[in-house]
């Protein structure tokens, strides 16, 4: 992370990442996503089921090793949780080096994986706005500066496998928030609050944000069904923050431990290694 980068960070609660993803990866990770997503629609419904502490109950796939939630109907999202097991071609996030070169600058300690999920928002879907405000009522989203430089709990990278524009449903952020103090009084509707900026990107770029931040996805008003891989991160000491695995062991199988080198594997590890 240079210089600039680093200021707009913490300046603006966020960064856009331009071809973080070169066109090969970009190419291997829509091609893996879209056989997900297929799979995933063939099984949502079905059992066995997962009720996360939060209440959402999730399909869990024994055979691929993923939890999955939603529907491809108009206005809908379909939320597949854990997908490292699902394919292998996904292994090319695990310690994708440009990528813990961010996790490293604003993560004090060793970084793991908190989060991964895949979003794909259909036509008509919106993701209404969060985070932000009252920055102490949750210190999982803290967000801090002290003698070390930042200090964040709970990053996310977000990558693009394609082109996206606010029609088509565009993250959006409302720059600045991450350092709030008081409840947002807006709602939670993106396409009308004050402040909310639409981040259109580039096949292989990804944003780079602090959970702190509100944040959310406009309206897809389009046909193209919008897809993003996100990985979040946080200090080694955190646990899973999916839906469906709260605050448990991240969900990896033996199969996919098995393909995974060392340094990879330690990503997923939320101790200390002499605690493992």
């Amino acid at each position: 992370m240079n210089e600039v980068e680093l200021y707009e960070f913490d300046r603006q609660g966020y960064i856009i990442i331009e071809e973080l993803l070169t066109p090969e990866e970009v190419g291997s990770l829509s091609a893996a996503i879209d056989a997900l997503e297929e799979d995933a629609l063939e099984n949502v419904d079905k059992p066995p089921r997962k009720k996360s502490g939060w209440g959402a109950e999730y399909h869990q796939n024994r055979d691929k090793g993923y939890h999955a939630s939603g529907s491809n109907d108009e206005g809908a999202t379909l939320i597949i949780e854990d997908y490292w097991n699902a394919d292998p071609a996904f292994d090319a996030l695990l310690g994708h080096e440009a990528t813990m070169e961010y996790a490293h600058a604003v993560i004090q300690g060793r970084p793991t994986i908190n989060n991964s999920e895949i979003r794909i928002r259909y036509r008509g879907n919106q993701s209404g706005n969060h985070g932000s405000g009252a920055r102490e009522a949750n210190g999982k989203y803290r967000y801090n500066f002290n003698s070390h430089g930042i200090d964040c709990m709970m990053v996310r990278m977000v990558y693009f496998v394609h082109d996206v524009s606010n029609e088509q449903g565009a993250f959006c952020v409302v720059p600045g928030t991450h350092k709030g103090n008081v409840p947002c009084p807006y709602g939670n509707d993106p396409d009308v609050e004050p402040g909310v900026v639409g981040l259109e990107v580039k096949a292989g770029d990804a944003v780079f944000f602090t959970e702190s931040l509100r944040h959310g996805g406009l309206t897809n008003r389009s046909d193209q069904v919008r897809k993003t891989l996100h990985v979040g991160y946080g200090p080694h000491f955190m646990m899973s923050q999916n839906i469906a695995t709260m605050d448990e062991l991240p969900y990896i199988t033996d199969e996919t431990k098995g393909r995974l080198t060392a340094d990879q594997f330690a990503l997923f590890r939320p101790y200390p290694e002499s605690d493992a």
